[in-house]
């Protein structure tokens, strides 16, 4: 796109160099400069006239100008792709005009699958979020960039960690058992997105400064040219190029940022405690007032930290020899608020883009190389925290167990039911990887010369990681007590993931008919290798995994699509896909994938050429069926597999231990999911696109969903199976609006929105009517044994929803303990007076962000907004009185004690689900632009930009715990988001 600009620019300038004659007959000569009111940079090619004449220029490529005209004239700046402004001639003979650019770009081209197409010929709901509009601040992982700007794009990092992993979810989920996770495509080469050993989010190994622009395919008339993968949406990451003709440009950028700990979750201090087990003592002979210490320990100020990072970039682009080059390197390092956690990361890359032939022949090759470091803190400690005895020191006094307080028996020895102590979780504990990741691709165009119209494009892709990690506990760590406990484990894993694709393009204009025909066809193979390897060790030394594992699976896919468009008023695009998976058996190996969509551009239509406010105006239509076959289960599903005992489940016959190979559960006849979904959207635009946004209605339905259904005993190695048996389907509507209010020299403000209602309902779970089946035990809590869920996936409700009992209050609103709504009327509390609460999901969810330019300053900001959804604050189901009731260790408990004052476990009462509608904002920014800080010397032209950032500024909710945003609704001690305030300096020249 950077290209096509550039290119404008250039043409621009020609033709208004021969079209404008210029008038020297006027009273005074005003000089100036035009520029880019987002980046700074000269606009070339600019046409100003003098309004209600013919007097007019346009500006060097320097962004210069000078025009003659009268005091108390106007003059008129336009630009293609910029709004329009006018300024009137004063006393001053100078005037400098910084140009913003419109919202709404309809003839810039727009990255699609396997091609590009208009924008105005584009028929399917597709979003794309350039680099001048990515969010600012700290960055760690490309996610981040577009958090809160696309309708229908929910973002959801799993908690504050340096490079933590996160949730992408593209018009809510389609699947169960499967991954709802979108397909990623960078630089046209489809990623794995399963995820690498020793990295938590796949995407962390990219520089988000290398990238150019996201491109989101959301309906299935844009995604189903991806077939089996594209059911969860596609997203499209386009990296920097440089430019042909452009002259060497370097762009240097720092930043440092501090990041603080926000808010601690409120549990009882030293004197509360003390007071607690005091009085609880006097009720109950089994808590021991004896056991208290003298000292006043907050344990969640132990563990959490002020944590620095600092995050450095160089790039440098331009044409050497004509041959256009852009290389970068980057250096990341981020300390996490938790002790002992960090991301250190090292990314270089390298990208040419000749042609040759008259651009006949066009190639692009990249490489891209990723290094990251990360050490993890172990997460058990944020709950030991809140648990551990606060009127315990950190250290003891014997030295025993690394010198960490402990709780101990009677008898001296360490209390294996005690909490362990969490500062002793993170220092006695070391879990480190490195890992390397290379992505390199090439891909040839070939516009035949002697059939122009059609383009030959051959591309080759290689996609590889390796990966080493090692977890290690100090042997004195007082929970390092048995044999079978690992003290020392490694692991090794590597990954490869090769492409190859070819298709033919064919593009023609017939005038004679005002029609346009834009067809491809073409051919995809790809290959996905992994092996992995782990060791591990006890406290003797002994062995207890050695384990190796190598698979792979293929990808052969068959792909079209058509594009018409008559009078470039309608436009029809229709895509076909035959994919071919080595995941599934023969019979069931091939599916198929089409797509149809419809645009109707009515801004073309005469009726509507009288209304001058009205600039764009485009209906679309979709349909089309898309698949899913990343099915978590491996690449041979539907294979009988047979799996190792380790070594402590050995078969002792004789006088030798022989390991067993147990077989596991399959279904033959396994599947892909397929998803079909309906679409239709507006696109709209007012007053030369000054408003303008987009309207989109969808329905999606899920077949053959997977689910883990019974199968009776001895028939197939298990009594639970996973098969194709379900259905589901979401609804929704999507919102955008984008605004420039004010545009004028010295101030422009763009505004945004978008607003997202998406509704999920499972329609089917088995192979028949069943009244007795409840559906599917999800969503995992912990603090009371093991095993316990609280969601459900059942038919009639949407994905995870909450099933508890309703508790009953006293006339004081307090809960009644152990008391709850007998909802069958049967004089009975059971499971079947259980019944299903909310779920996770918000009702509506919005994103919105503001820019503001006055002269050389800038200020933005961009937040997130979210109502309705329930959250289960699994935090303070550990408030209970029963915690306390054991002679040998004493536990905290939270200050929600105060409030319920239960004595038992209730984890099943709804009594502990809250709203989860939050307002957000995530990020505001203030910087100053230095412009033409040094120019003409030495033939540099420097400016600077430098900026403060705060992120995580302001969180406004009802809910109690730390934070609202948790992965499925389950608040279970979350790495804190911190907040993080950042300096950075982006020197360009």
């Amino acid at each position: 796109m950077r290209i096509i600009r550039k290119n404008l620019k250039v043409v621009l300038f020609l033709i208004a160099l021969l079209s404008f004659s210029f008038s020297y007959a006027q009273v005074k000569t005003i000089t100036g400069k035009v520029t880019d009111a987002q980046t700074g940079e000269a606009l070339p090619g600019v046409t100003i006239v003098v309004k209600g004449t013919t007097n007019g220029t346009i500006t060097n490529f320097d962004g210069d100008f000078n025009i003659n005209a009268e005091e108390g004239q106007i003059l008129s700046f336009s630009f293609i792709g910029y709004i329009t402004q006018e300024v009137v001639v004063t006393a001053s003979d100078v005037i400098n005009v910084n140009l913003a650019q419109s919202i709404e770009k309809l003839e810039e081209v727009i990255v699609i699958g396997y091609g590009q197409v208009r924008k105005e010929d584009a028929t399917g709901s597709v979003a794309t979020v350039s680099s001048s509009d990515f969010n600012q601040g700290a960055t760690s992982s490309p996610q981040d960039l577009i958090l809160g700007k696309v309708p229908g794009v929910n973002i959801q990092t799993e908690g504050g960690a340096p490079g933590s992993a996160a949730k992408i979810r593209i018009r809510g989920g389609s699947s169960m058992s499967a991954s709802n996770d979108p397909l990623i495509v960078i630089d046209g080469m489809p990623i794995d997105n399963r995820t690498i050993d020793g990295m938590s989010n796949v995407l962390s190994s990219i520089n988000p400064n290398d990238i150019e622009t996201f491109t989101i395919l959301k309906d299935a008339s844009s995604t189903a040219i991806y077939g089996s993968r594209a059911s969860n949406g596609v997203i499209l990451i386009t990296t920097k190029e440089g430019a042909k003709n452009q002259e060497l440009k370097v762009e240097i950028e720092s930043k440092v940022n501090i990041s603080e700990i926000k808010k601690y979750i409120d549990v009882l201090n030293a004197d509360e405690y003390r007071t607690l087990v005091n009085q609880r003592a006097a009720i109950s002979s089994a808590v021991n007032p004896a056991l208290l210490g003298d000292a006043n320990t907050n344990w969640q100020e132990e563990i959490f930290q002020t944590a620095v990072g600092h995050e450095h970039n160089l790039g440098v682009s331009g044409a050497v020899k004509n041959i256009p080059v852009r290389a970068s390197i980057g250096y990341t390092d981020q300390f996490g608020i938790l002790r002992t956690s960090s991301m250190e990361r090292k990314t270089a890359t390298l990208k040419v883009n000749p042609s040759f032939f008259e651009n006949h022949l066009k190639i692009t090759a990249g490489i891209k190389y990723m290094n990251v470091d990360n050490r993890f803190a172990d997460k058990g400690a944020i709950g030991s925290a809140l648990r551990f005895d606060p009127t315990k020191p950190v250290f003891n006094k014997t030295g025993i167990y690394g010198g960490y307080t402990t709780w101990l028996t009677t008898d001296g020895s360490r209390n294996i039911n005690g909490t362990r102590n969490p500062v002793a979780q993170l220092q006695q504990k070391s879990d480190v990887s490195d890992v390397n990741r290379y992505i390199a691709d090439a891909q040839i165009n070939y516009k035949l010369h002697f059939f122009p119209d059609i383009t030959a494009t051959l591309k080759v892709g290689l996609d590889k990681s390796d990966s080493e990690g090692s977890i290690n506990t100090d042997l004195d760590a007082s929970w390092v007590r048995t044999a079978s406990s690992g003290v020392a484990r490694d692991y090794t894993q590597e990954r490869k993931n090769e492409l190859l694709d070819f298709y033919l393009n064919y593009k023609k204009d017939l005038p004679g008919i005002e029609s346009r025909i834009d067809a491809m066809a073409g051919y995809e193979w790809q290959h996905f290798w992994s092996a992995a390897s782990a060791y591990e060790v006890d406290r003797f030394n002994t062995v207890i995994v050695n384990s190796k594992d190598e698979t792979e699976n293929y990808l052969v896919s068959f792909f079209g699509r058509a594009n018409y468009s008559y009078k470039d008023k309608y436009l029809l695009t229709g895509t076909l896909r035959n994919d071919g998976s080595s995941r599934f058996q023969k019979n069931n190996r091939w599916g198929w994938y089409p797509s149809a969509a419809f645009g109707w551009r009515i801004i073309e239509e005469p009726f509507l050429k009288e209304i001058k406010s009205l600039s764009n105006l485009k209906l679309r239509l979709g349909y089309g069926i898309t698949g899913q076959q990343e099915l978590n289960k491996g690449d041979y599903p539907y294979m009988g597999i047979y799996q190792l005992s380790d070594s402590r489940t050995q078969y002792k016959l004789g006088d030798k231990y022989y390991t067993l190979i147990r077989p596991n559960g399959y279904d033959a006849t396994l599947q892909w999911e397929k998803t079909t979904t309906y679409n239709v959207g507006i696109d709209f635009g007012f007053f030369d696109n000054r408003i303008s946004g987009s309207i989109d209605a969808y329905k999606r339905v899920t077949n053959d969903l997977l689910n883990t259904i019974p199968v009776p005993a001895g028939t197939n190695y298990t009594d639970l199976l996973l098969t194709n048996v379900g259905d589901l389907q979401n609804t929704g509507i999507e919102f955008a609006i984008n605004a420039i209010p004010v545009s004028t020299n010295d101030l422009t403000w763009q505004v945004s929105f978008n607003l997202t209602h998406n509704k999920n309902e499972v329609t089917k779970l088995t192979n028949y009517d069943d009244p007795n089946y409840k559906g599917i035990d999800v969503g995992n809590i912990s603090g009371v044994g093991v095993g316990n869920t609280i969601q459900k996936h059942t038919v009639g409700h949407p994905l995870n929803t909450f099933y508890v009992y309703e508790q009953v209050y006293d006339a004081n609103e307090k809960p009644i303990e152990g008391l709850y709504v007998d909802r069958n009327n049967d004089n009975t509390i059971n499971e079947d007076d259980k019944y299903y609460a909310d779920s996770p999901a918000p009702d509506v969810f919005m994103g919105f962000s503001s820019m503001l330019n006055y002269k050389n300053f800038d200020f933005g900001f961009n937040g997130r907004a979210a109502i309705g959804g329930q959250i289960y604050n699994n935090v303070i189901v550990g408030a209970r009185y029963q915690e306390m009731t054991v002679n040998e260790y004493l536990t905290n408990l939270p200050s929600e004690i105060n409030k319920s004052k239960f004595e038992t476990a209730q984890q099943y009462s709804d009594y502990f689900l809250e709203d989860a509608s939050f307002f957000r904002i995530d990020n505001v920014t203030l910087g100053y632009n230095f412009r033409d800080i040094i120019k003409d010397t030495f033939g540099l032209n420097l400016s600077a930009r430098l900026y403060g950032s705060v992120q995580n500024v302001l969180v406004i909710t009802n809910y109690s715990g730390l934070d609202p945003e948790v992965d499925n609704g389950i608040d279970n001690d979350i790495y804190p988001r911190p907040r993080i305030y950042l300096m950075g300096l982006n020197i360009t020249f």
